[in-house]
């Protein structure tokens, strides 16, 4: 009988020892690779807020901007992997940034964890709506039609080269046989004040950043980029309509440190899945016209993969390299 009691409680001990630290009340901190006040900072700071009630743990944000997000990306990746540290994983840092970047200090497969997907925002070609206006176009047929008769008499902006707006906006180019001048600029902002100005004719960046202005009329929606139309921009077609196939968009979700125990990664997709199915969470982020969604860890591992290798041409393709 003592050995029996002797067993049981040392195997409580080494369970109680072995649990993730967080569920004792201990901060968890979540690294965003990019400024605050930006889509992926502000979603993030949302679910972070619902999910700390579930674990009953303080979630603080820290924001470690730069090197097109691998400076944040590399300290999640060099962190203790014990679920006190998170991270933000996203297509331009898992997908497109290894095929851009000669050598970046982390791997975007291996090194990490992933928990579970939390959004994914179609790409919206939008143009200046006095330049549309100007030009008779009200469609993207009609845009097509005057792109083609006009080659490099329309400009379009980015956040610059390699990043998700260029490449979408090269692989629309190619699609549609027409020419266009690319002009890049230091991040989705400014990209979006040259279209906003007129210096630039489209873009076709996520919907979250095009949103605010396409509500207040300031731009034209002509198409959006994923398969079927979104339920945030209804009325407006995909350009998958006009190119089969056509399809590229925005996704981000969280990530730990690899080997991280999976029941903590468990425990942490509970959390944050919950929150990102919440009602109120979902209304919140229809109003930044971005779509929730959730995911296993297996899953959200899955569309990282398929989206790796999906980028390598796309990349190349456009010819667009970082040293």
């Amino acid at each position: 009988m003592q050995r029996r009691h002797f067993l049981a409680t040392t195997t409580a001990a080494a369970a109680a020892f072995a649990a993730p630290t967080f569920a004792q009340g201990k901060p968890i901190k979540i690294i965003v690779p990019f400024t605050a006040g930006g889509s992926i900072d502000v979603t993030t700071r949302m679910i972070a807020e619902k999910a700390s009630v579930t674990l009953g743990a303080p979630i603080i944000i820290e924001n470690r901007p730069g090197g097109g997000g691998g400076i944040g990306v590399d300290l999640v990746a060099k962190a203790a992997p014990d679920g006190q540290t998170l991270g933000i994983a996203a297509v331009a840092m898992h997908a497109i940034n290894p095929w851009l970047f000669k050598k970046l200090p982390y791997d975007p497969i291996k090194d990490f964890a992933p928990i579970t997907q939390m959004v994914r925002i179609p790409n919206v070609l939008v143009m200046n709506s006095d330049t549309a206006k100007r030009l008779n176009i009200t469609n993207l047929k009609e845009f097509l039609a005057y792109a083609k008769a006009n080659p490099a008499k329309l400009s379009y902006a980015s956040g610059g080269n390699g990043s998700a707006g260029h490449l979408g906006g090269e692989m629309f180019k190619a699609k549609a046989g027409i020419f266009a001048v690319h002009i890049p600029y230091n991040g989705g902002a400014p990209s979006q004040l040259a279209l906003l100005s007129g210096t630039v004719d489209y873009t076709l960046d996520n919907l979250a950043t095009s949103g605010a202005n396409i509500r207040a009329g300031k731009v034209l929606p002509l198409a959006v980029t994923a398969p079927k139309r979104s339920p945030l921009l209804p009325d407006v077609p995909t350009l998958a309509d006009t190119y089969p196939g056509f399809e590229i968009d925005t996704w981000w979700g969280l990530m730990a440190p690899a080997g991280t125990p999976r029941e903590v990664v468990a425990r942490l997709n509970s959390a944050f899945v919950a929150a990102l199915e919440s009602p109120d969470v979902k209304t919140r982020f229809m109003g930044l016209m971005t779509e929730p969604l959730s995911s296993t860890p297996e899953q959200f591992a899955d569309l990282i993969k398929r989206e790796y290798a999906r980028y390598e041409g796309v990349v190349k393709a456009s010819g667009a390299k970082v040293d």
